[in-house]
């Protein structure tokens, strides 16, 4: 009988990446004051890193709190501990209480209609790989969302999907407080 022994994977330091990724990585030390594991490891490849920075920073429909809506709820759905931690954090800097983020980590918001409608569509979403329900979908709107922001969930979704991949096979170090289990 073999054993498999199980992989590890290492987060890169900043002389171990392409020179672009380098000044990425700069870039994320300013800003941010630190270079997320997550992100350094994006960083392995050539591309990845500021591929992905480009779709996660782009310009949309929806505000700042709306998307922490979605990273959280699809964080929790997909298992991901180091975005459900990011995400509880920046949830926190964008005006979530703890006990909000908790609830909106299930998949409603019992404290705000439009932020329950947004986190109960991205459940639905995230759940049923895209057929949401008929209820879910026109909660949203009665909200006063439009197709717009309707496009712009599904990107943020997927944004989320491949950070919570990346992390569910690597088992990355999370670096930020770690979010309460669930």
């Amino acid at each position: 009988m073999s054993t498999v022994t199980k992989r590890t994977y290492s987060v890169p330091a900043r002389a171990e990446v392409s020179a672009n990724n380098q000044t990425i990585f700069d870039n994320l030390q300013k800003g941010l004051g630190f270079v997320p594991n997550l992100y350094a490891y994006f960083g392995k490849n050539e591309t990845a890193l500021g591929d992905y920075l480009t779709f996660q920073n782009r310009k949309s429909t929806l505000r700042a709190k709306e998307r922490e809506v979605i990273n959280l709820v699809t964080s929790q759905i997909n298992g991901c501990r180091y975005c459900q931690s990011a995400h509880t954090a920046l949830g926190k800097m964008n005006g979530f209480t703890d006990e909000q983020v908790l609830e909106i980590r299930t998949g409603q918001a019992s404290f705000d209609r439009k932020i329950d409608a947004l986190a109960k569509l991205t459940s639905s979403i995230v759940k049923n790989r895209g057929r949401a329900s008929e209820e879910s979908v026109e909660s949203f709107f009665s909200e006063g969302y439009n197709e717009a922001n309707l496009i712009d969930v599904v990107i943020v979704v997927g944004d989320k999907i491949i950070s919570n991949y990346i992390h569910n096979l690597t088992q990355i170090e999370i670096d930020f407080p770690l979010a309460e289990e669930l």
